[in-house]
C-alpha cells in the first residue's frame, strides 16, 4: 500500500469515481445526484483540489479490481495526465480491490466510508468526539490492516489517510488493534458515563427536550442559531458540525425546552460512525420531540428523507415520539411553488415550511411545539412540612401552584401539573 499523501505544502489532486452498479443492493439516488454528493464529500476534505469526477458504469463487480482492465487502463491514462494522486471510490471498496487498484494506478485509494471517516477526523473537537472518530476507523481498519499487511497512521487531527506529520505506527495485527479499541472504548467509556450524568440531571427539570435531526446539510444548525440566538458553525458544507449542542429556548407561549443538535446523516452512513456516535446519537432517543430537518430545495429530499429514517430506525427511536418534519430552505424556492408548500403546509400539523436563513415560518414552528409539548395536567393536593422549603420553592418557581395554605403541620397545597413535573418534583 502506498504512503499517505502529504498535504503540508500544497493541495493533493483528487479525482472522485461513482461505481453504477447495474446489479446488487437497491440504489436510491440517480447516478448524477450521487456523484454530485460524493464531490461535496471531497470538498469537505481541506487540502484537496478536485481535478476531475465521472460515473462508472458497472454492469458486475469484478472481484479482483472493482472495475474492467479496459475502464481501468482508461482510467489510468487520465489520471497520469492529471497528475492524481487521490482517488475517492464512492463506494464500497474491498481491502484486496484497494490493493490492487493502488497499485495498478500508482495513486493512494479512498472509498467512501474511509473518507467519511476522514472527514469525521478533521472535524472532530471535543474529545468524545474524537475518540468516537478513532474508535470507529480502528473497527474500518481491522480486517484491512490484516489481510494487506499494512500498518495503522493516527495522527492528532486527522486518521494519517491522507497525510500530514505526526502519524505513530501501531503493530499492523489483529491482537494489537483489539487492544487499541479497549482502549479506546474505556476512554470512551468515561466520557459517555459524564453524558449520562447529565441526561439523568436534565431529567429532574421538567424541561421537554427537542431534537434536531436530519440529512448533512439540510440547515439544522442554521435552524439551531436562529431559534437558539446560538453561533454554532454553520456553513453550506456536508458535515460541517460533528459535536451535538444544546441550548434552551423559550417558545411564545412562555414555556421553556432543551434544543438539541445531532450530528447530519447520509446515505450509507458507516456503520462503524452510527455505533460508535450511538452515545452522541441517543440525545435523539430522550427527546420529547423531534424535528427532522429537509433540505426541501434539494432534488433527492425524498431520497434523502428516506436514509434519515433508515438510521432512526436502526438506533430504535420509538414511533411514538412525535415527530415534525420542518421543511426547509423554502427561500431558494421559485415563488409560486414557495407559496404552493405554505399552502400544503398549513393542511399538514405535523409539516412546517422555514426558511432557516431569513426566519420565515418560525413563529408558526415554534407555537406547533409549543402546543405538541404542552402535556395534560392533573389537579391534586400536597402537604409539605415547614422543613421542605426547596420543594416549595421549586412548585412555586414552576408556576404549578393554584393555592396555598399554612397550617400547624405545614403547606397545603393545590397544585396542577403535567406527568413530567410530577415526576421530576418525586425526584427531588
Amino acid at each position: 500500500m502506498n504512503t499517505p499523501v502529504t498535504v503540508k505544502d500544497r493541495p493533493v489532486k483528487a479525482y472522485v469515481l461513482h461505481p453504477d452498479l447495474k446489479s446488487g443492493r437497491t440504489v436510491r439516488r440517480i447516478p448524477e445526484h450521487a456523484l454530485a454528493e460524493a464531490v461535496s464529500l471531497a470538498a469537505a476534505l481541506p487540502n484537496l483540489d478536485i481535478v476531475g469526477s465521472e460515473i462508472v458504469r458497472l454492469p458486475k463487480v469484478q472481484p479482483g479490481m472493482l472495475f474492467g482492465s479496459g475502464k481501468i487502463a482508461e482510467l489510468k491514462a487520465r489520471f497520469v495526465a492529471a497528475e492524481v494522486e487521490l482517488v475517492l471510490v464512492d463506494g464500497p471498496v474491498s481491502p484486496v480491490q484497494q490493493r490492487n487498484l493502488e497499485k495498478e494506478w500508482g495513486v493512494k485509494l479512498l472509498d467512501r466510508t474511509g473518507l467519511i471517516l476522514e472527514i469525521f477526523a478533521d472535524r472532530a473537537r471535543t474529545r468524545e468526539g474524537v475518540l468516537q472518530v478513532e474508535l470507529a476507523a480502528l473497527s474500518y481498519q481491522r480486517t484491512r490492516l490484516v489481510r494487506a499487511w499494512t500498518h495503522l497512521e493516527r495522527q492528532r487531527g486527522g486518521l494519517g489517510f491522507v497525510g500530514g506529520p505526526g502519524e505513530t505506527q501501531i503493530e499492523a495485527d489483529r491482537r494489537a488493534i483489539d487492544e487499541e479499541v479497549v482502549k479506546i472504548r474505556r476512554q470512551l467509556a468515561k466520557v459517555v458515563k459524564t453524558r449520562e450524568l447529565h441526561r439523568a440531571a436534565r431529567r429532574k427539570v421538567p424541561f421537554p427536550i427537542v431534537a434536531l435531526v436530519g440529512y448533512t446539510n439540510a440547515g439544522k444548525s442554521t435552524l439551531f442559531n436562529r431559534m437558539t440566538g446560538a453561533e454554532v458553525l454553520a456553513k453550506d458544507m456536508l458535515f460541517a458540525t460533528l459535536d451535538p449542542t444544546m441550548r434552551g429556548v423559550v417558545l411564545p407561549s412562555g414555556k421553556k425546552v432543551i434544543l438539541s443538535d445531532t450530528v447530519g446523516f447520509i446515505s450509507d452512513l458507516p456503520t462503524q460512525l452510527v455505533a460508535a456516535f450511538r452515545a452522541t446519537l441517543e440525545e435523539v432517543l430522550e427527546a420529547d420531540l423531534i424535528l427532522h430537518v429537509r433540505d426541501i430545495a434539494h432534488p433527492e429530499t425524498e431520497e434523502q428523507a428516506a436514509d434519515v429514517g433508515d438510521i432512526l430506525e436502526s438506533l430504535g427511536v420509538d414511533d411514538g415520539v412525535p415527530m415534525f418534519e420542518v421543511w426547509n430552505k423554502i427561500d431558494l424556492l421559485a415563488p409560486p411553488l414557495r407559496e404552493a408548500l405554505l399552502v400544503q403546509d398549513a393542511r399538514k400539523p405535523d409539516v412546517h415550511a422555514v426558511s432557516a436563513l431569513d426566519g420565515e415560518g418560525l413563529v408558526a414552528l415554534l407555537d406547533a411545539i409549543g402546543a405538541a409539548l404542552d402535556d395534560e395536567r392533573d389537579e391534586t393536593d400536597l402537604v409539605l412540612p415547614f422543613a421542605a422549603g426547596r420543594a416549595r420553592a421549586w412548585l412555586h418557581g414552576e408556576g404549578v401552584v393554584l393555592s396555598e395554605t399554612e397550617t400547624k403541620d405545614g403547606y397545603r397545597l393545590r397544585v396542577r401539573w403535567s406527568a413530567r413535573q410530577k415526576a421530576a418534583f418525586e425526584a427531588l
